[in-house]
């Protein structure tokens, strides 16, 4: 495959950073852009972006989406063949304090990169949709023909307004659009404000952990990896307008996830059992047979060789 300039936001983000290095990997030329904010530690996103920096052909703008005479100096200035639109602000928890901040980030911020792809066009546009968009959907595996008019928050409503617009931009403008609604991802580098980041570091420091719905939860945990591959497969396949499930496809029990990182750290986890958070979901349940039968996806990474990868790389990293 040729050399290809690819837009990737969101570039010092968990998935952002292991996207980027797998492309950097292959010859791609990667044009990374971040606001670097600080939702979580952002000495985090300085470590993963200084092991980008080291490529020849990475290049960086700190900027955030909203100011759209910036992300348009990008376009001028450097022919993008694609965009992998990953810059979101993420959490769902989080989106019942600073609502507004959302709002900003996630629709503005993707109004604004359809615009410049609309204006400087681009092969193909993959952007990050969420399992939030299921909402309190009781239809297991989520597949994606069912509904999603239900969301629990409004993480979730960004998300599908996401999906919306670029459907509108496809139909008006005949840009080539996909959405990958990832589910429950994890792995070395995640983000500290997530399941497995909290309870490694509680389990370790013998503190108790929260779990939520008295451990009555299920996720469709995906390793990393697992979500690379796929959004890499994705992002040179366009076919018009799709969105697809991006997700291991196998829900795992919380407490078994538990029971996973217990292995790992070799160390019993203390249990502060507590109801259902406010905006939560029971269950994330992935069917993948559309991206399967689009690029062949199948993850491969267990929940429990995941997991473990993420502690050592936790020990590592902090120890």
């Amino acid at each position: 495959m040729a050399t290809l300039k690819i837009l990737l936001t969101g570039a010092a983000g968990f998935i952002g950073f292991h996207t980027a290095k797998k492309l950097l990997d292959v010859g791609h030329t990667v044009i990374g852009y971040d606001n670097m904010n600080d939702y979580y530690d952002v000495s985090l996103k300085e470590a993963r972006l200084k092991r980008l920096t080291i490529y020849d052909n990475f290049k960086f703008t700190q900027d955030s989406l909203e100011n759209r005479a910036g992300l348009e100096k990008i376009f001028l200035a450097c022919n993008i063949d694609y965009v992998i639109h990953l810059a979101a602000q993420a959490g769902v928890r989080h989106s019942l304090e600073s609502p507004q901040t959302y709002i900003d980030s996630n629709i503005t911020g993707f109004l604004n990169v359809l615009e410049c792809c609309r204006h400087w066009p681009v092969r193909h546009i993959v952007y990050a949709s969420s399992s939030s968009v299921y909402g309190d959907s009781t239809e297991f595996p989520s597949k994606e023909s069912h509904k999603c008019d239900t969301q629990s928050s409004l993480y979730g409503v960004t998300k599908r307004c996401n999906e919306l617009m670029a459907h509108a931009y496809n139909k008006l403008y005949n840009m080539q659009c996909t959405g990958l609604r990832f589910h429950t991802v994890y792995g070395p580098w995640g983000r500290p404000d997530m399941a497995l980041f909290i309870f490694t570091k509680k389990i370790l420091a013998g503190e108790p952990i929260p779990v939520y719905n008295n451990g009555d939860l299920m996720r469709d945990f995906t390793y990393v990896d697992d979500i690379v591959a796929g959004i890499k497969g994705v992002t040179f396949k366009p076919s018009g307008l799709k969105v697809f499930n991006i997700g291991r496809g196998e829900p795992v029990r919380l407490m078994d996830f538990i029971a996973a990182i217990e292995k790992a750290t070799g160390k019993e986890a203390l249990l502060d059992l507590m109801p259902m958070q406010l905006g939560d979901v029971k269950m994330t349940y992935a069917s993948t047979d559309s991206l399967f039968e689009h690029i062949g996806y199948k993850p491969v990474v267990s929940v429990e060789n995941g997991v473990e990868a993420f502690v050592e790389w936790y020990k590592d990293y902090y120890e």
